[in-house]
């Protein structure tokens, strides 16, 4: 069986790939630039693009099964091409913030496209990717060992990206997950100062929190550029998931990350919720949802383990 993976070298999409080859599948993966990729040696690397469907053509053929990384623009076309080459199922790797209602734009269009299209279909839906951390608070950590928001006590679920890719290889792997999505988040709710303090501890350091204001906590986004001056509005509920303007004074969850700066070759971060039945999808998706320990029977990895394993992103 021959699976390609779009996103290759993305956050999730790297560790798809290993658990692929570890389980013995031929994995093709796609990737803008094979030459630096730096992907295991026994998968095939080839050039592609999700912008540009037409370079699938090549990469699709012999290919069962897809692990799709979302574009939205093509999504439609790509899916398509895959069906016309022969790939019987497609695993999406969406977002949580379909679950909630707030994603109708992004990842809400890519997963429409795989259901309409007659191929069997799974959707991943990651809650808040902890990996955001890394761009969002590694260089004030590094440099300063601070960090600074408005919302210390705000509770998330940040995932480790490696039970993202768990789910989607499950997906991928093994039979009776067509027609579903699987909410994919933390164990337990962390507030922000509990996730600095165990970066602290897995660094073996004092970080600072610094309490500040929306608006101070966006000049330093800003001025730190990146994903976090990209996202900053978002990010500190100046505007909603979509880009619409609010108030951040009566935003009852600032500071949720959108995930996909974690795998642009990336994902989103609003709690997709992890109760042991299916959630209603507010969105308008055909697929119920349920918690992804349920399909990969494994609970989560703590914070603390991911803080552990990122350790030198924040040296």
């Amino acid at each position: 069986m021959r699976i390609l993976v779009t996103g290759a070298t993305g956050t999730v999409g790297r560790h798809v790939v290993r658990e692929l080859i570890d389980a013995g599948v031929d994995v093709r993966a796609l990737t803008r630039d094979p030459r630096r990729a730096d992907l295991p040696a026994d998968a095939e690397a080839v050039t592609g693009d999700l912008t540009r469907p037409a370079d699938l053509r090549d990469a699709l053929k012999g290919v069962e099964r897809l692990y799709l990384f979302p574009e939205p623009d093509t999504a439609r076309e790509v899916v398509a091409l895959a069906r016309e080459a022969g790939v019987r199922r497609v695993v999406v790797l969406s977002s949580g913030a379909v679950t909630a209602g707030y994603d109708t734009s992004y990842h809400l269009p890519v997963e429409r496209a795989v259901e309409e299209s007659g191929l069997e279909w799974t959707h991943v839906r990651p809650g808040e990717f902890a990996m955001n951390h890394v761009a969002l608070w590694g260089p004030p950590i590094r440099t300063e060992r601070v960090v600074r928001h408005p919302c210390p006590d705000l509770e998330s679920r940040p995932v480790h990206e490696r039970d993202i890719a768990d789910m989607a290889v499950t997906a991928l792997l093994a039979d009776g997950h067509t027609g579903r999505a699987y909410a994919v988040d933390g164990p337990a709710p962390l507030t922000l100062r509990e996730q600095v303090r165990a970066i602290a501890a897995a660094l073996g350091e004092e970080i600072r929190f610094d309490e500040v204001t929306p608006e101070e906590a966006r000049e330093h986004y800003l001025r730190q550029g990146g994903f976090a001056a990209e996202n900053a509005d978002m990010l500190l509920g100046f505007t909603d998931y979509e880009g619409n303007p609010v108030d951040p004074g009566q935003d009852e969850d600032p500071g949720a990350d959108p995930g996909p700066a974690a795998d642009r070759d990336t994902d989103a971060n609003v709690d997709a919720g992890t109760g042991t039945d299916a959630d209603t999808d507010a969105a308008g998706s055909a697929a119920p949802c349920f918690p992804a320990a349920t399909a990969t029977g494994r609970p989560a990895r703590p914070f603390a383990a991911w803080a552990r394993d990122h350790a030198d992103d924040f040296r």
